[in-house]
């Protein structure tokens, strides 16, 4: 097996039977080649799980799985490869798992994998989500995804699903990496949901079809999440939780962190407050802290400018005229003038500008009030 079509079957072979984030095959791949490893693994006499599922794969079975289910497969150098997943190809071992760039992806649905990701924010987040963290997480991914950003995510219940639907909700784009293979929809709960982002984007598992979900799997797929995602953005996650991995990855890969902060009493808001506390995260409150942060890595990207304030363009005089105003009840010119410390001629051209302003107003008897 030394041809291009070869490599790329021997990749589809050694994803088959080889656990995601197995750090030191992918090495061994990425030094000696994809066919070479796989031609290896079936000549060994060194009996291994590994090796025994090598003897039993058969490659027909798998092409005649892909076509039942509408699956392709993606490896790198393809054109819809992901580039941010290269970044894995030397990472460190995360929560158990050894790392390593996907030996390839199966991809489900008519979206273009590669083009989605180029300007793609991550919003992952506790499946037991708190009622006020859902519509924060529906308006921050609507937001995004009306900006032309994709929505990335992991399909689960929860802050998981509502990224999801904030982004569709608006007609953006949302991409759901699974911890599963792709013959079967879970969790079965959000079939519909799942259904709609194969029809019109794509899903993406590193699990051949067939496969299952499990702790070990979900924590591999949250690498992808991590990688793929120009930042990553934690709604509600408990100390000990998916979402806190998703961030040990992004940190790791040297991608942005952003955090939404929530109630103290709350054990939801655990991890996005200890992680915004210690630094580890920025503060988002809003669609503009997110694309602050993302937006920048684009070329020829406008940060959003923020509002003008009340008093923005005022005079220094001016200002200490409105400040001598008390918050209830009016003044003569002369008693303004007194408190702002200004001669009563520059009093009255700053009460001409305040009044041209709407911060002030004069009274029936002569006098000046506050406008609020």
């Amino acid at each position: 097996m030394n041809s291009e079509t070869s490599d790329r079957d021997a990749r589809l072979a050694l994803a088959s039977v080889v656990e995601p984030g197995s750090g030191q095959l992918v090495k061994e791949v990425a030094q000696f080649g994809p066919a070479y490893v796989w031609d290896f693994l079936l000549r060994t006499t060194k009996e291994s799980a590994l090796a025994e599922r090598a003897r039993r794969y058969r490659p027909r079975i798998m092409a005649h799985d892909m076509e039942r289910h509408g699956l392709r497969f993606v490896v790198p150098g393809d054109p819809e490869w992901p580039a941010g997943l290269d970044d894995l190809t030397w990472s460190g071992a995360v929560g158990g798992v050894a790392g390593g760039c996907p030996l390839g992806l199966w991809v489900a649905g008519s979206g273009n994998l590669s083009r989605l990701m180029e300007k793609s924010v991550a919003i992952v987040g506790s499946r037991a989500a708190t009622a006020v963290g859902e519509v924060v997480t529906t308006d921050l991914a609507a937001g995004v995804a009306e900006k032309g950003w994709t929505v990335l995510s992991g399909g689960a219940y929860g802050i998981d699903a509502a990224a999801h639907q904030g982004a569709l909700a608006v007609g953006g784009a949302t991409v759901a990496v699974m911890a599963g293979g792709l013959h079967d929809f879970y969790p079965a709960g959000n079939l519909g949901l799942l259904s709609r982002i194969r029809d019109e984007f794509v899903l993406v598992s590193e699990n051949p079809p067939g496969q299952t979900p499990s702790r070990l799997r979900f924590l591999a797929r949250n690498r992808l999440i991590a990688a793929m995602g120009r930042a990553t953005v934690v709604v509600e996650a408990q100390l000990r939780s998916g979402a806190r991995n998703t961030v040990a990855w992004a940190h790791g890969l040297q991608r942005q962190v952003l955090a939404v902060p929530g109630a103290v009493t709350s054990a939801q808001s655990e991890t996005p407050n200890l992680l915004i506390r210690n630094g580890e995260a920025a503060l988002v409150t809003c669609v503009d802290h997110i694309l602050e942060a993302v937006e920048p890595l684009v070329p020829g990207a406008e940060r959003p400018s923020e509002p003008p304030l009340p008093l923005d363009g005022l005079t220094p005089e001016e200002k200490a005229v409105h400040e001598a105003f008390p918050a209830r009840s009016a003044m003569s010119v002369d008693e303004l003038a007194y408190e702002a410390r200004v001669p009563v001629r520059r009093c009255v051209a700053a009460l001409t500008i305040l009044e041209l302003r709407g911060l002030a107003a004069p009274t029936d008897d002569g006098r000046w009030r506050l406008v609020h």
